[in-house]
């Protein structure tokens, strides 16, 4: 179903294309959409990492690095990504550091979403049946052995869900970078609607791109979510 609805918006964006009032605004519109697809990758690299380091530190650091990752994690998540955008873009500068507008996006939408991510980490892995450490400790595997090679294999498969959730989340949340002044898909359709005055095809085009791009992480994430549910099922049966 989900291939089926991609293939026809982009179906409906190549029809479109194909008219002389809406071929003029898709050069500038893909080259903006190559923009955000470059945020949303990086972004999601670092929220994954994030994600990973924070919950792993949550759940099982010292107190203090407890303390810190906790921290991390509810200022993140109590916060706008708008005002972390602005802060880390507009304020730092009043400190000495200067980071380049790419780099704001990525950090800022990649920790905002971190943030969120880690939750799920520590869920997935909380959710793990206590048999599977009783049986890891039985085998006098170390924390770190347990975790690698038995907890987050099984905890991986029910973090794909909700990540796909967080990855459209991200997606959408990179219309926001175009606030300090990056040229993605947002601030092109912007552009050209303030010089053209063609709201119409300008933000149907901008709409059915986003649109492909989320229907394509989804599709991404089934995937995955189906071949580690299958490489689950045959790591229980052996």
């Amino acid at each position: 179903m989900l291939a089926v609805m991609l293939a026809a918006t982009l179906l409906l964006i190549a029809l479109l294309s194909a008219n002389a009032e809406y071929r003029l605004f898709m050069p500038g519109l893909l080259e903006g959409a190559v923009l955000t697809v470059e945020i949303t990758l990086l972004g999601a690299v670092l929220a994954m990492f994030m994600a990973l380091v924070a919950a792993l530190a949550k759940l099982y650091g010292p107190l203090p690095i407890r303390w810190l990752s906790t921290t991390y994690i509810e200022i993140f998540r109590g916060t706008s990504a708008l005002v972390q955008l602005f802060w880390l873009y507009f304020v730092l500068p009043q400190f000495g550091v200067f980071l380049d507008a790419f780099l704001v996006a990525v950090l800022a939408l990649g920790l905002n979403i971190g943030a969120y991510g880690a939750e799920v980490v520590r869920g997935a892995i909380l959710s793990v049946a206590r048999g599977q450490w009783e049986a890891s400790i039985a085998l006098n595997m170390s924390k770190a052995q347990m975790l690698r090679r038995i907890i987050l294999p099984q905890a991986f498969t029910a973090m794909i869900p909700p990540w796909g959730n967080l990855f459209i989340e991200l997606v959408k949340s990179t219309s926001l970078v175009s606030l300090i002044t990056l040229a993605d898909l947002t601030f092109k359709a912007q552009q050209m609607n303030q010089t053209t005055l063609k709201t119409v095809p300008v933000f149907t085009l901008v709409l059915l791109i986003y649109l492909a791009i989320s229907l394509t992480v989804t599709i991404v994430m089934r995937m995955l979510e189906q071949r580690a549910s299958k490489g689950l099922t045959r790591g229980r049966a052996a």
